[in-house]
């Protein structure tokens, strides 16, 4: 199974539909047949005077549906980039069950030496579960002003790095145990720890289909 991005013209790979442009992850399983695709939910603007300015939204139309696919290794969630700024994202996917939550991202220098671990860890730790990241590798002789931060990362439940590559090309594995999800959930039972009389992740598409709310 693979989650994969290609490049051009953005870090990640894209898809035109009725005229519109989107930012696309696809999940490709061993067959090599296309077993989802995530449109990129979130869109990253920014504007640090005399460092960056990126607007994706002048490009890019967000897409509408969170994306969970079934694979051999277990159930797991996409996000692109920016949508793991987003905890209610991840939150989504642990109540639908993932096991893992994968993220092509290219942050950039400044969002990366500041959040890129951060984010990482927050996820997998309020979630209790794993969460990859990857990334395409900096190249520093790039005539783009956008300079990529690296450091593909296989995340633990309690925020352990499992793995992790530098900013240079590198192919790096990292073993999951699924197993520690249920031990961590039982030791630390943060689900059942929810004040659902006060906050709920309300699950719309469960919701309007008929199914009930879920609490998270």
């Amino acid at each position: 199974m693979a989650a994969v991005s290609i490049p051009p013209p953005q870090p990640n790979a894209t898809k035109r539909s009725s005229g519109r442009l989107f930012n696309t992850c696809c999940v490709i399983g061993p067959d090599g047949q296309i077993k989802a695709k995530h449109r990129k939910l979130h869109l990253f603007e920014i504007d640090i005077p005399g460092d960056i300015t990126l607007r994706e939204s002048d490009t890019f139309t967000a897409g509408q549906e969170p994306t969970i696919v079934d694979t051999d290794v277990g159930r797991i969630g996409i996000g692109i980039c920016h949508d793991i700024r987003f905890p209610e994202l991840a939150m989504l996917y642990r109540s639908r069950g993932a096991h893992l939550i994968c993220y092509p991202s290219a942050f950039n220098m400044s969002t990366g030496q500041l959040l890129w671990d951060l984010m990482q860890k927050s996820r997998a730790v309020d979630n209790q579960l794993f969460v990859v990241t990857c990334s395409p590798a900096r190249d520093p002789n790039a005539e783009s002003d956008y300079m990529i931060w690296g450091h593909s990362s296989l995340i633990g439940p309690f925020g352990e790095v499992i793995t992790a590559a530098g900013h240079e090309e590198a192919t790096v594995i990292g073993e999951i145990d699924r197993s520690m999800i249920q031990t961590i959930r039982e030791n630390l039972p943060l689900e059942m720890q929810r004040r659902d009389d006060l906050y709920q992740l309300v699950d719309v598409r469960r919701e309007s289909s008929g199914h009930e709310t879920c609490a998270a």
